[in-house]
């Protein structure tokens, strides 16, 4: 059973191949009646967004699946797989879009209807970036990587859009043809920075390359929120697959708690997280006991039976200390 946040993502995703493939016909349209080859590139642009929108769509089906023996982490890396894909075909249309518009460059051909193709593509413009705009902020308040690349890649389309438009008005009242040649080359190269960034991004996800954003924000409201009894959090990792956050980490804990009181700490820490953090989250938490007296010099906690040394300083968390593996962090680490 998919959770509420994987089923909002499907939906989104759902409503961007509907209308995907619904502007794909618009710009066709708008090709035919004004033979612009800067609204050609736009159209074979848009075959891009159709096909990463059935790809999306499939890939968050994949991520919404629960983890079973053959994925005990869950399938979310599939939104990386599809992302990577989008990237791959963004380079594709950015690269054949240079093409045509270079051969359009030397044998310019006469243009159509220029008034109605513009307002045709405009409404695209219109439509693409608003739909990108919500998969966006969608993505980010669901941590899915899929729906905002698939949201960047109809912004980048908005903005080539705008840009073509730009370019056939120059036509309307210069007349001079090779603007629109010229202006499809400038957005096919647009396009393709855009791809190589999605890329980047996915490649980063399927190598667990540590996100320094989320780790930041981490630091700061442990910082802000650490009770007595938390005396130090060390070897710390988070780990995104989809929409589901892994975090392991290390807490040090007074060496005399028992079982119960040291699980407690961490049923705390667990709860401080998740009210931040509202994305799905696992968590597996090591509980490591002070040792006295290095501890003691970190350590606030004022009815301590066996303190052997004065609290000086609170240990304050950092990316680098939190995340090293010292398992016994003194007031010099």
């Amino acid at each position: 059973m998919a959770t509420p946040t994987a089923q909002a993502n499907i939906r989104v995703q759902t409503i961007v191949v509907v209308a995907s493939c619904i502007l794909f016909v618009v710009k066709l349209l708008a090709y035919y009646f004004t033979e612009s080859v800067a609204i050609l590139t736009d159209a074979l642009e848009s075959t891009v967004n159709v096909v990463t929108g059935f790809t999306g769509l499939y890939s968050l089906r994949v991520a919404a699946m629960p983890r079973d023996e053959n994925h005990p982490y869950g399938h979310g890396k599939a939104e990386l797989i599809s992302a990577s894909f989008e990237g791959i075909l963004i380079l594709v249309a950015g690269m054949a879009i240079i093409y045509e518009a270079s051969v359009s460059l030397l044998h310019p051909g006469d243009l159509g209807n220029l008034d109605l193709g513009i307002v045709l593509i405009l409404m695209t413009a219109l439509a693409n970036y608003l739909l990108g705009w919500y998969c966006i902020q969608t993505g980010k308040k669901n941590h899915s990587i899929a729906l905002q690349a698939s949201g960047k890649h109809l912004q980048t389309d908005t903005w080539s859009t705008v840009g073509i438009v730009v370019g056939l008005l120059l036509i309307r009242f210069t007349g001079m043809a090779w603007i629109d040649s010229a202006v499809a080359i400038l957005f096919g190269i647009m396009i393709i920075v855009e791809g190589y960034k999605i890329i980047r991004q996915t490649v980063a996800g399927i190598m667990d390359e540590a996100d320094d954003e989320l780790l930041r924000g981490l630091v700061s409201v442990l910082n802000a929120n650490k009770p007595d009894n938390w005396i130090d959090l060390h070897n710390l990792r988070i780990i995104k697959y989809g929409a589901i956050l892994h975090l392991d980490c290390h807490l040090t804990v007074p060496w005399y708690f028992n079982v119960n009181e040291a699980h407690a700490e961490v049923d705390a820490l667990d709860r401080l997280i998740r009210l931040h953090f509202p994305q799905s989250l696992e968590m597996f938490v090591h509980t490591d006991g002070c040792v006295a007296p290095g501890s003691c010099a970190i350590c606030p906690r004022a009815e301590c039976p066996v303190r052997q040394h004065t609290f000086e300083k609170r240990l304050e968390w950092t990316l680098d200390n939190i995340t090293n593996n010292q398992k016994h962090a003194t007031l010099q680490a």
